[in-house]
Formats: C-alpha cells, sequence, structure tokens
C-alpha cells in the first residue's frame, strides 16, 4: 500500500506539472495573438527559451535558495532508491516531479513578464532577467512563503497571530511576476507610435482573436493543476478548490464581458484574471465568495488596464501589470476575507496576515524588477534600437517572420 501511495502521488503530481506546463502554450498563444503580426514569432520563442533558462536556473540554483535542496548526487539517491548523507529524497522519484511541477510555477514568472514588454525589448538581456529571477528573486519570496526561509512565516505568525495563506500561488507567482513586470514596463517606455505629441492614444488592435481567444483556454485549463494539484498528494486534494476556481473563473469572464463592453480581449482576459485572484484562497473559500472574488477580478483588470492605458500612460502590452499584479494582491487580500469562516469559509486566515504577506511580496518584486531592468539598461541595453522595432522583433532577432512562405517572391 505504501509503495501504491508513493507511485499515486507520483503520477498526481505529475500530471499537475504536465498541466501546468501547458500553461506556457496558452501564454505564447496569448502574447501572439495580442501583438502586431511582426512580433510573433518572438512571442513563441521568447516563451520557450524563457521556460529553459527557467529549468537549467531553477535546477542549479532556485529550488536549494526556497527549500535547501540541491540534486548533486547520483540517480540512485535522487529516486529514493539508495540514500546519501545530508540527503533525503521520497521513494518513486516524488521529490524529482515535485521539482517539476515547482519548475512549471516559477518559469510563469518570465512567461508573465514577457506580455507585458512585447515588442520593442531586446532578447538576450530578458534571458539574463529570467535566469536572476527564476534563480534567486522568485524562490526567495518562494521559500519564505511555502518553505522556512528567514523564518517569514513564523515572524507573520507572531505578528498577527496567523500565517500568510497563499495556496497556489495568487502572491507568490501572480504579484510577483506582475509587479517585477511594472518595473520593465516602466523602463523601456511606449512603444513607438503608441501616443501622439499631445498625450492622446493611438490604437494598436490585436494581430489575432482566435489565437487569443486559443491562449486564455489553454491557460484556463492548465489552471486546474496549478489550484488544484496544489495539494500535491492524493490524500490532499479536495473538489473545493476546482469548484472555486470554476466559480472564479465564471465570475471574472461575467464583470470582464460587462465592463469591457463585450470586447473579446477582455473577455477571455477576465477569464484569467478571475482565476489569478482565487489561487491564494482556493482551498478555503465559499464558491460564493469565490464568485464574488472572481468578478471583482474581471471589473478590475477592465477598468486597470484602461486606466494604464489611456491615463498613467503605461503602455503594458499584455496588461500583465493589471492582470497579474494588481488581480493577484486583490486575490492575496480576498483569501483573508472570504476565507473567514464568518462568511462560509474553511477558517484559519486572517486578513492581517495576508496584507503582511502581500506587501511584502509587493515591495519585494517592485524593487527587483527596478533593480534588475536598471542594471540591465545601463550594462547593455534593455530596447530594441528604433529600426529594429519598427521592422519588428520577428525579423530583427530571429530573421524571420510568422508567415515565411508570404514574404518569398514568386515567379
Amino acid at each position: 500500500m505504501d509503495a501504491f501511495k508513493s507511485g499515486a502521488d507520483v503520477f498526481f503530481v505529475l500530471m499537475g506539472a504536465i498541466l501546468v506546463l501547458s500553461m506556457h502554450g496558452g501564454f505564447a498563444f496569448l502574447e501572439v495573438g495580442t501583438v502586431r503580426k511582426k512580433n510573433q514569432v518572438n512571442a513563441l520563442v521568447k516563451i520557450l527559451v524563457d521556460f529553459s533558462i527557467s529549468t537549467v536556473a531553477y535546477f542549479f540554483i532556485g529550488y536549494a535558495v526556497a527549500y535547501g535542496t540541491d540534486f548533486f548526487v547520483n540517480a540512485a539517491v535522487l529516486s529514493g532508491s539508495a540514500e546519501a548523507p545530508g540527503y533525503t529524497f521520497a521513494a518513486s522519484g516524488y521529490d524529482l516531479v515535485k521539482f517539476f511541477f515547482l519548475l512549471t510555477f516559477a518559469a510563469a514568472v518570465p512567461a508573465i513578464i514577457s506580455g507585458g514588454i512585447a515588442e520593442r525589448a531586446k532578447f538576450f538581456p530578458q534571458l539574463i532577467a529570467t535566469a536572476v529571477f527564476v534563480g534567486l528573486v522568485y524562490p526567495l519570496f518562494e521559500g519564505m512563503v511555502w518553505g522556512d526561509r528567514l523564518g517569514f512565516q513564523g515572524w507573520v505568525e507572531g505578528l498577527t497571530g496567523a500565517t500568510f495563506h497563499d495556496f497556489a500561488g495568487s502572491i507568490v507567482v501572480h504579484a510577483m511576476g506582475g509587479w517585477l513586470a511594472l518595473g520593465a514596463v516602466v523602463m523601456l517606455g511606449a512603444r513607438m507610435g503608441r501616443y501622439r505629441k499631445d498625450g492622446s492614444v493611438i490604437g494598436i488592435p490585436p494581430s489575432n482573436i482566435p489565437f487569443l481567444a486559443l491562449g486564455s483556454w489553454l491557460l484556463s485549463v492548465g489552471w486546474f493543476g496549478f489550484n488544484v494539484m496544489s495539494a500535491q498528494s492524493v490524500d490532499g486534494v479536495t473538489g473545493l478548490v476546482a469548484m472555486n476556481s470554476l466559480m472564479a473563473m465564471g465570475g471574472g469572464i461575467i464583470m470582464a464581458m460587462v465592463a469591457g463592453r463585450n470586447d473579446p480581449g477582455f473577455v477571455h482576459n477576465g477569464a484569467l484574471a478571475g482565476l489569478v485572484a482565487v489561487c491564494a484562497g482556493s482551498d478555503v473559500m465559499h464558491p460564493i465568495g469565490s464568485l464574488i472574488v472572481g468578478g471583482v477580478a474581471g471589473g478590475l483588470f477592465v477598468y486597470t488596464f484602461t486606466w494604464c492605458q489611456n491615463k498613467w500612460k503605461i503602455d503594458d502590452v499584455l496588461g500583465v501589470w493589471p492582470l497579474h499584479g494588481l488581480c493577484g494582491l486583490w486575490g492575496g487580500l480576498a483569501a483573508g476575507v472570504f476565507g473567514l469562516e464568518a462568511l462560509g469559509g474553511l477558517g484559519g486566515v486572517s486578513f492581517a496576515a495576508q496584507l503582511v504577506g502581500c506587501i511584502t511580496g509587493v515591495i519585494m518584486a517592485t524593487a527587483a524588477g527596478f533593480a534588475v531592468y536598471g542594471g540591465l539598461k545601463v550594462a547593455m541595453g534593455i530596447r530594441l534600437h528604433e529600426e529594429d522595432e519598427y521592422r519588428g522583433a520577428d525579423l530583427s532577432i530571429h530573421k524571420i517572420s510568422a508567415t515565411p512562405e508570404e514574404d518569398v517572391p514568386v515567379r
């Protein structure tokens, strides 16, 4: 029975990792459908290479930063069939699929950032930023919240009477990615031709609504692995997380449709806004509370995205700061309200603890974003030259367009 349980847990977490891996295809197609045609290849390549850089950085550095465990022993020890001094790995390679699962979370951070910096960022400086974020910045906060790093959870509990609760990463993953992206977006500046000299906005429509919709669907389906399988074991899984995720997604879509006046971009991102917000408290909230949390997130995304673009002149192409940064922040705080027993939740949460944890995550991410991109801007530049930006990142960086056959003259 022990062998069966360990094998079941390995398979369970592996399926979760594969589902979250599929979300990276969602990130790619959401960006492909949103950016102009001349930048579609760059969107696809960025997400794939960022994932590979994240894998290497998290394997050699990040996982050890978060949990104090490295993989520098032989395969017998790693798979749990042998022992070595100072190393304890679970049977059937459970810790290896757990690494895979948590890696897909870590790699979501640069995938989030990618959408904000689209169409004008240099390629290689972003890969350096990815390595720094996934190797050091993200895992430090991950270890503080989901591990025992720096005694953070003990400090929060001593201060507020409860630990900071973030079941599936509204703050650890999404807010971290969104607030890191803010530094990049601000330092890059707006795309060429986005604003006139008088400050008025020049509309840049999405290039492909079906691709944008496909990205949203891939992300939404994978999200049930992201949330439900954050239990990380078969005996810990609960249908409450699935129900809450579903209700928050529905609330986000409906409110984004209303607030966005049927705009398909807002509708499809509304699903993601609701899912971002519900991550933190999906294991403790009542489904009606999740519906409210998702609905607020859907409306919040529409209004803050509009204000960013039109009022604050922050050219965040996919709206990753409003979607992941602000909706993630809302979700982290909401877990401390709608998770309370008085509102039908399971309890064990505190708004004060959520406030402290959320503020800590936002400060760390914002400071790191401006520091890393500021350093890269001084050292090597982070923005394409005007001519390259005008031609598009596809031809300037990758020397091929999304439809190369059309570029070849037919005799």
